[in-house]
């Protein structure tokens, strides 16, 4: 199966039956492998597809949520407006660039930089971090205030935010790529106690509130609304081209 999802737990109910074909990467590589063509769909930031017009997008699934997603934030130890410098995971290029609207959406502006490894965090005055990094963070005891994005966004656009997305390689036949991969997004929905239970990583309990509450995985308007919306601030705030997002169906 030419297609990779993110090794992390929010990708779970998207990949249900799937388990063992897909190539498990972080979104940024994702990315890379279908640049190069050696993947022909990709659990990918949803920055990826916006920013390059090569792809088209499975409609109906991907990883948002609506308000607190508790796994995207800016940890920081000074107040927002004395943050210079924001160290920054390198997994996804979504996150950082959310970071950005919703920084100079508040007149500020700080220099981003790469972060060497999560296990780094806890040193930073103030770092972005995200996926299972982000709550295993959260989880363990810190000396930080966490900016959430997924509230942030909300708070400011009244929308939900979506995260990532199915990506699809424009002009390689995809119709078979997308049965499989719409009918693992449907199944997961089904299946979403078992997914609960066997899904690795953390305490069945957190598992349930983060999968079910925390974020969604079927996409309808209000989240295609979000993503218009931050398609208009990218294009406001980013140099270079941002394209309209093509949703296709199965």
């Amino acid at each position: 199966m030419r297609a990779g999802s993110v090794p992390y737990l929010n990708a779970a109910p998207l990949v249900r039956g799937l388990e063992g074909r897909l190539r498990l990467l972080p979104p940024s590589q994702l990315a890379v492998e279908l640049r190069q063509g050696t993947l022909d769909a990709g659990l990918v930031s949803i920055t990826e597809a916006l920013l390059n017009d090569c792809y088209d997008i499975l409609d109906g699934y991907g990883v948002a949520s609506d308000g607190e997603v508790y796994s995207v934030f800016l940890a920081h130890r000074v107040p927002l407006e004395l943050v210079r410098r924001v160290r920054c995971d390198t997994a996804s290029l979504t996150s950082v660039n959310l970071l950005r609207v919703l920084l100079v959406e508040r007149g500020l502006r700080p220099n981003f930089e790469p972060l060497g490894s999560v296990e780094e965090a806890g040193r930073e005055e103030a770092v972005l971090l995200i996926g299972d990094g982000a709550i295993a963070f959260q989880r363990a005891g810190h000396g930080h205030t966490i900016w959430d994005l997924g509230e942030a966004w909300r708070a400011m656009t009244g929308l939900p935010f979506v995260y990532a997305v199915w990506a699809l390689r424009r002009g390689v036949d995809t119709r078979e790529l997308r049965r499989e991969l719409a009918e693992a997004g449907q199944r997961g929905q089904v299946e979403m106690d078992a997914v609960v239970r066997e899904s690795r990583g953390f305490d069945e309990a957190f598992r349930r509130v983060y999968l079910t509450r925390h974020t969604h995985h079927t996409l309808g308007p209000a989240d295609k609304k979000g993503v218009a919306r931050f398609v208009e601030l990218l294009r406001r705030h980013r140099p270079g081209p941002v394209y309209d997002p093509r949703y296709v169906g199965v």
